[in-house]
């Protein structure tokens, strides 16, 4: 595309009546990245992607995607949308309802291909009204992509899918990203996102509030979790090097943050510190996400 960033929100504020849904947000999304956009219900979110996807004007502050206005006819083509709850035309077969959306483009991949990308071959006679959940959202997304699109916006995409649908919608959107595709998608499901993002934006109170890739933000969480039993008090485990948090329970079940546990394990084992019950585990995504929003309850936002 020629272009570092395909999309830009500078400064952006949408409010609804007295209801503020972003404020200042901005955000630059890079050319061929899957970037996950993360945050409670009520960040803003799914109102950030509304104004991307040209959907409606943000009350201030400039919204571009690929360079250009998302609400003009020439960069919407260019955009594939994913929304969280899609109005499938129920009388259509899958194929007959990709045919028809391919028929809105001007280069649009082969149905074929959209029905592979989406595993939806072996039903693609089928009518949309009988579609179980889980097909109805792989529908959603081959009606998504049918388009060819450089820009891909999804809302939790994998809602209602069983394991093995999952495992071909993120196949799908990895091929797609391989291929230069820049993908944005908001999931609740954060292992997921942990998974399958080169970037993660947390939102909280309709602005960004932590922005790294999965591991910079699994850091600011602590670098690991360390558990175990022992006879020392509070006071005691605050002093292990390298400890960022600690808390002790009546029993002696101690829960340790640390961005260094060899180093706060090596210096039990050095001090002669009896303990059992050790359980070491990485820092995930998911714990980085609540420390981050656990402390910002958003006031007077909307989805």
């Amino acid at each position: 595309m020629g272009m570092t960033n395909a999309i830009e929100l500078t400064g952006v504020d949408k409010t609804f009546g007295k209801v503020t849904a972003l404020r200042g947000l901005t955000l630059d999304i890079r050319a061929g990245e899957l970037t996950a956009l993360l945050g409670p219900n009520g960040a803003g979110k799914t109102t950030a992607i509304s104004l991307m996807l040209g959907l409606g004007a943000p009350t201030a502050g400039q919204v571009r995607v690929l360079g250009g206005n998302p609400r003009q006819d020439d960069v919407r083509r260019r955009i594939g949308s994913m929304p969280q709850e899609s109005a499938l035309p129920p009388a259509l077969t899958v194929r007959e309802a990709v045919e028809l959306f391919a028929r809105f483009y001007p280069a649009p991949l082969g149905t074929a291909q959209a029905l592979a990308l989406a595993d939806l071959g072996s039903v693609a006679g089928r009518r949309a009204g009988a579609l179980s959940g889980g097909q109805k959202r792989r529908l959603a997304f081959a009606l998504a992509v049918v388009g060819n699109p450089q820009v891909l916006l999804i809302d939790e995409p994998t809602t209602g899918m069983d394991a093995q649908s999952r495992q071909a919608f993120w196949a799908a959107v990895t091929d797609l990203k391989d291929a230069g595709r820049t993908i944005l998608l908001t999931t609740h499901y954060l292992e997921e996102a942990e998974r399958a993002a080169d970037r993660v934006v947390v939102m909280n109170a309709g602005a960004v509030l932590a922005d790294g890739t999965p591991e910079q933000l699994r850091s600011q969480a602590g670098g690991a979790r360390v558990r175990f039993t022992s006879d020392l008090v509070l006071a005691e485990l605050r002093r292990l090097p390298g400890v960022d948090t600690a808390d002790v329970d009546a029993h002696g079940h101690a829960d340790l943050r640390t961005r260094m546990p060899e180093a706060l394990l090596t210096a039990l084992v050095q001090q002669g510190t009896p303990f059992t019950e050790l359980e070491v585990s990485r820092a995930s995504l998911e714990d980085a996400f609540l420390s981050l929003t656990a402390a910002q309850a958003p006031k007077d936002v909307i989805a």
